[in-house]
């Protein structure tokens, strides 16, 4: 019986320093903007337009840490772009595995690779089959403002290499057109630890 007292109040404690170390569960959405190709050359061309290229993110994410983290992340991402007059449409699982480090307060920096899993495209109304990688690697940093159990971050995310989306055109021959399935984003996020 002291064995299984002395346990609980061991794990009790445990609980309770890595609580107040910071460590944290919670869930996050948010806006992710995305450009064509490079995203800096886009720019001026997506700010005709800016709605068409929004798309949102919900998942959730943990933090181990305090002044040194890591956070590791699973979100649902959905993602529109406009090629040449026609939308691209993509549905991702993304797992960002981030370090972070508080740098003043309640500011962090933070990055690390990010891991996509396409789960579906489509090009002007057409499924897209044959994405050269279904599963890439890119790279997320950012900087984050944590209150209490309230957080939000603003990070860029890029591939490492292009991942090209080929299709059928009318006339049954491949296009040579190229559709990026790992587009420069910009990421707006809000975070809840529960």
């Amino acid at each position: 019986m002291k064995k299984l007292i002395l346990l609980v109040a061991l794990t009790t404690t445990c609980t309770f320093a890595f609580a107040q170390n910071g460590s944290s569960f919670g869930i996050k959405g948010g806006l992710n903007y995305n450009a064509n190709g490079d995203y800096f050359e886009s720019i001026g061309d997506n700010a005709k337009h800016p709605d068409r290229n929004i798309g949102y993110h919900i998942g959730l994410f943990g933090k181990i840490g305090n002044q040194l983290y890591f956070r590791p992340e699973l979100v649902y991402t959905s993602t529109k772009s406009e090629y040449d007059s026609d939308n691209f449409s993509m549905q991702k699982i993304d797992a960002p595995l981030l370090v972070g480090v508080k740098v003043l307060g309640p500011i962090s920096v933070f990055g690390g690779p990010s891991l996509q899993y396409i789960l579906d495209t489509e090009f002007d109304g057409i499924a897209i089959d044959n994405v050269k990688d279904d599963f890439t690697v890119g790279l997320n940093f950012g900087i984050g403002l944590n209150l209490n159990n309230f957080g939000i971050d603003l990070r860029y995310e890029r591939g490492f290499n292009d991942n090209e989306a080929t299709f059928i055109n009318n006339n049954g021959l491949a296009s040579t057109s190229r559709i990026d399935t790992r587009p420069d984003q910009l990421i707006l996020s809000l975070a809840i630890a529960l």
